[in-house]
């Protein structure tokens, strides 16, 4: 086992050196890029889901993303005559892509990317009831701070609606 140990002791000796490198300063890539290291940045989309309807609506403006998805979920109702299929399917769920300003507003119309536990007229009335909230709830109310982080960044948000019996 002489091979295994000094596999282990040269692993250990590895790890002060890379943990020094990187104390205090962020990762910015990898060194053998061209150009050396570039900053990472966040994924690409924002993702949360909310359970609606929101019980409360926000007395003040959001100031982190745990804030501003209830506040852009707090205008959804569900739509008349929207209930579980009769084969006792689960949850009733429909997911928007959208992007805000800086502002709050929506850049351009929300999309649609994904609906279940609907079909026919009640998923059409699904649709368009979460896109008229979504009208309803921007520009939603944010901090400038929160704003700049997010302005221009895709935004998914799922909602997921649990119809009475």
């Amino acid at each position: 086992m002489p091979g295994r140990r000094a596999a282990s002791l040269l692993l250990v000796s590895l790890i002060p050196a890379a943990a020094a490198s990187s104390e205090g300063a962020p990762f910015y890539g990898y060194a053998d890029e061209p150009g050396g290291g570039y900053p990472l940045s966040l994924p690409q989309t924002l993702r949360a889901t909310i359970a609606v309807p929101v019980s409360r609506m926000a007395t003040r403006p959001a100031d982190t993303l745990a804030e501003l998805y209830p506040a852009l979920a707090a205008c959804w109702q569900a739509p008349g005559g929207l209930a579980r299929p009769g084969d006792g399917a689960g949850d009733i769920e429909i997911t928007v892509r959208l992007a805000l300003r800086r502002d709050g507003s929506l850049i351009g119309p929300p999309r649609v990317t994904y609906a279940a536990g609907t079909a026919g007229d009640q998923r059409t009335a699904l649709v368009r009831g979460t896109l008229d909230a979504l009208a309803r709830c921007t520009p939603v109310h944010i901090t400038a701070g929160l704003g700049r982080a997010i302005a221009g960044r895709p935004v998914a948000l799922r909602f997921v609606y649990r119809p009475p019996a």
